[in-house]
């Protein structure tokens, strides 16, 4: 029986090395897999980056992805989840003419209903942000786009796993703090 597509999360915690996105992300364009969303940061441990990739693949196949993902030499560890398995969003922000705001007093009852925030305000636009799920970010982005949307931009999803990853004993840090 042939595996199933689904979406995965995959984490990586690592060490900051020059090159290492790069040689990352070859070993997903060599099994020719799309990554529809990437997102680097500080991890929760000092000195420690996280890569956060998602993909739509089977799961033998991302099985093999963390197998060889594991032997780059500044990997730390890696894991794979489902998205029942994390707990993740993305931000957005939309960059509006402020005219919007002025003469059509129906964009704010927008920002409101969709729990976004207006951050910032000038004579010739104001910038919305939006944290939510996809499908919030792109409803917005719906919305807006009548009113003079300048520009969008949405962040790569950001996660944390329900279950815990452990990488604290992976490095041997004591975590009774």
């Amino acid at each position: 029986m042939k595996d199933k597509k689904n979406t995965f999360t995959v984490s990586i915690y690592t060490e900051n090395n020059i090159g290492l996105l790069n040689r990352i992300s070859a070993i997903f364009l060599k099994r020719h897999i799309n990554i529809e969303s990437l997102t680097t940061s500080q991890s929760e441990i000092d000195n420690i980056y996280r890569f956060v990739i998602v993909v739509s693949v089977t799961e033998s196949m991302i099985k093999r992805i963390i197998k060889q993902i594991n032997k780059q030499i500044e990997v730390i560890s890696s894991f794979y989840h489902t998205n029942q398995e994390t707990i993740f969003l993305e931000t957005a922000l939309y960059k509006v003419k402020s005219k919007s705001l002025f003469d059509e007093k129906h964009i704010q009852k927008i920002i409101k209903e969709s729990q976004a925030n207006i951050v910032i305000v000038s004579p010739n636009y104001f910038v919305i942000e939006k944290t939510g799920w996809r499908e919030e970010t792109e409803k917005l982005y719906n919305e807006l786009e009548p009113y003079g949307l300048l520009q969008f931009v949405r962040s790569g999803r950001i996660s944390v796993s329900k279950e815990p990853m452990n990488i604290s004993n992976i490095l041997g840090l004591n975590t009774d703090k």
